[in-house]
């Protein structure tokens, strides 16, 4: 069941899952891989407003300079969405939340028209991760942190789904394969299902991938 908010209380729950891909390095990108990183850092730890600004800013700023980069668009959309928690005023949320979902729902269709071209060319790679499964990864929690009378939950957890099912998911970084595994430990959680996320959680403590300890702490919580 659909929970019906008014604008004004848009917010937030990001669920920084992927906040251990420090690291991933990436040679074939124009992009500068330190700059990246260091705008990455503070998506994932950043509490404070000005920090939040800032990030959005330097991910837009990247994205400028390759405008046709799917993964540099997925997250100047994720920092976008992020903006709505910055501020009191309705109509700035939802203009905040509507130019991030725009900015994801075009790194998505890039990334698509690439796996359909996959026959004839070699996917393109963030490190061991293809862009194609990170760009579904942050647009799905993206998705899945937005409050449910926009909609895109269900979106969210297809995509979701799609990166844990991809074949190439299982030679991907311990670090990429653990933050998928935790959010969709945290989000079978949400929906009542301890055994799943049980299963999840496991797979992060056995990959000893860098969320283990995490996994054991929400795994301490799960009632036998």
């Amino acid at each position: 069941m659909k929970v019906r908010t008014s604008p004004a209380s848009i917010s937030f729950s990001f669920i920084i899952a992927f906040s251990s891909l420090f690291g991933i390095v990436d040679s074939a990108s124009a992009f500068s891989e330190t700059a990246f990183q260091s705008s990455f850092k503070k998506f994932t730890t950043a509490a404070d407003d000005k920090v939040i600004e800032q990030t959005a800013q330097e991910f837009q700023q990247l994205l400028a300079a390759e405008p046709g980069n799917p993964l540099l668009m997925a997250y100047a959309g994720a920092s976008t969405a992020r903006l709505a928690t910055t501020t009191m005023f309705p109509w700035k949320k939802m203009s905040y939340a509507e130019d991030g979902m725009a900015k994801l729902d075009k790194a998505l269709q890039i990334t698509a028209n690439a796996d359909n071209d996959a026959a004839s060319h070699s996917p393109a790679m963030h490190g061991s991760v293809p862009v194609t499964l990170e760009v579904k990864f942050v647009a799905a929690n993206t998705f899945l942190a937005l409050p449910g009378f926009m909609n895109r939950a269900s979106q969210g957890q297809k995509l979701l789904n799609d990166v844990l099912q991809q074949a190439q998911f299982a030679t991907t970084a311990s670090s990429f394969r653990g933050a998928v595994w935790l959010r969709a430990a945290t989000l079978a959680l949400e929906q009542k299902h301890p055994e799943l996320a049980k299963t999840y959680l496991n797979a992060v403590i056995q990959a000893n991938a860098p969320q283990a300890s995490a996994a054991v702490q929400l795994m301490k919580g799960i009632a036998s």
